[in-house]
């Protein structure tokens, strides 16, 4: 796999996977100090819930990884690039390996080693093949996003609703506080790269928009954990068939915009139940088009549904316990929500590129992408890419992860499509 300009891996790169995995494991090692004080002191039915967060997500995230790995070892052009994929996954018998490694719950570290260990041939030895562990990196945020809204942001809610019931918190439930919120806004912050991997001259945008996009996110978050809790502490076991009631609902939309996702009619399914259980906590745009209207349609019914668990929590709480703190906390979850959805039009008015230009969907592109340079004078393609940051230039050549790929023409379908845009893929061979 070649690579163009835009794929350079820089330190800056190789230091946000070493961090990644950093957080994810201070996120882990906090949940097992959390299960093994609620062990201790007697509370069997915390230990439970806090374990079965742990361990579902973590087979979620199995079970993503070992659905790419074997789409991606079956590829004609797939080789190993590292000694941790060599020793893997050379000669026969590599499914089998890789299945064993996902059912010992192995196979999530196994991509960060083998990113870690690409990246840093490629940053301190100079290989000059960035494309393979940018690819990595891709999935290793698809896979974060996933890992944290499937186990961070359940506990984080769980850990809020305990500090509410008992009126008092502990140290380790503020650790295990902490290690949620930094797992999830490393994860804002790593997804927002991978998706800024696919905008053209993507530095020219800055820090500013990865820090409104971040905002945004954790203001829209924070409302609906709060929520959550607040209606857990008075009513616990409805908070269960609440869930699984939404949930339906929610992946039955997911069906009905017909994502296109994964590379099996299982794997579609899984990660259109992921997706449910994303949008229990967060907006995220699996189609493209009409992303206005359905974005529109989600936060009015989100905020309705939040509105209605305050509301529940607000006529059944004990006034004694909460009335010192009631006005403030509902204050501050609508201004938290307010500026968060302020910032996000903000976002797309100020950061989203006006026109955006699908990545080509190929067989041959699934893994690289040729594209046509553009200039604001190309009067005979008849094409005119307007980013705010100036005119779009494309590399040459551009490793993709189709899967991120997916993701991206997601998110930037909010732009218009310009004219003619399926030119942009062309054969670099065609311009000699």
């Amino acid at each position: 796999m070649e690579c163009g300009h835009c794929c350079n891996y820089s330190w800056v790169d190789f230091v946000f996977t070493v961090l990644g995995i950093g957080t994810f494991l201070f996120d882990l090692g906090a949940d097992f100090w959390v299960a093994a004080e609620f062990y201790l002191q007697g509370d069997y039915h915390w230990f439970g819930i806090v374990l079965f967060f742990v361990f579902v997500s973590s087979a979620l995230l199995q079970m993503f990884s070992w659905f790419w790995f074997k789409y991606d070892t079956e590829l004609e052009n797939f080789k190993p690039r590292t000694t941790t994929e060599t020793l893997l996954l050379a000669n026969g018998g590599r499914c089998d390996r890789l299945k064993l490694l996902h059912i010992f719950q192995l196979g999530f570290f196994l991509r960060y080693v083998t990113a870690i260990e690409q990246g840093f041939h490629v940053w301190w030895k100079k290989r000059n093949e960035p494309g393979h562990v940018i690819y990595l990196t891709h999935d290793l945020s698809m896979l974060r996003l996933f890992e944290t809204f499937s186990e961070s942001t359940p506990q984080l809610t769980l850990m809020i609703y305990i500090i509410i019931h008992n009126n008092k918190a502990e140290t380790f439930q503020w650790v295990s506080i902490t290690a949620c919120f930094i797992s999830i806004a490393w994860m804002v912050l790593e997804y927002h790269r991978s998706l800024r991997f696919f905008l053209p001259e993507k530095s020219k945008l800055g820090c500013s928009s990865s820090i409104v996009y971040f905002l945004w996110n954790l203001l829209l978050i924070a409302p609906r954990v709060g929520a959550v809790a607040l209606f857990t502490s008075v009513f616990p076991p409805y908070i269960a068939l609440h869930f699984l009631l939404l949930w339906a609902a929610l992946l039955l939309w997911a069906w009905a915009q017909h994502t296109d996702f994964m590379d099996s009619g299982p794997g579609e399914w899984l990660y259109r139940a992921m997706v449910a259980l994303i949008w229990y906590f967060s907006w995220f745009n699996v189609a493209e088009g009409g992303t206005m209207g359905r974005s529109l349609i989600y936060h009015t019914f989100m905020a309705v549904d939040s509105s209605i668990l305050l509301g529940t929590w607000y006529w059944y709480r004990d006034p004694i316990v909460t009335d010192h703190y009631v006005l403030p906390l509902l204050l501050a979850l609508l201004v938290s929500y307010l500026l968060g959805l302020l910032l996000k039009t903000i976002y797309y008015k100020l950061f989203h590129p006006k026109i955006w230009q699908p990545l080509p969907d190929t067989e041959e592109s699934n893994l690289q992408m040729r594209c046509l340079p553009i200039s604001e004078s190309s009067d005979s393609l008849d094409i005119h890419v307007d980013f705010r940051s100036g005119p779009t230039v494309y590399p040459s050549t551009v490793v993709v992860n189709k899967r991120m790929r997916t993701l991206a023409n997601n998110f930037y379908s909010f732009a218009s499509t310009p004219r003619n845009s399926t030119m942009n893929v062309i054969e670099m061979d065609s311009l000699v």
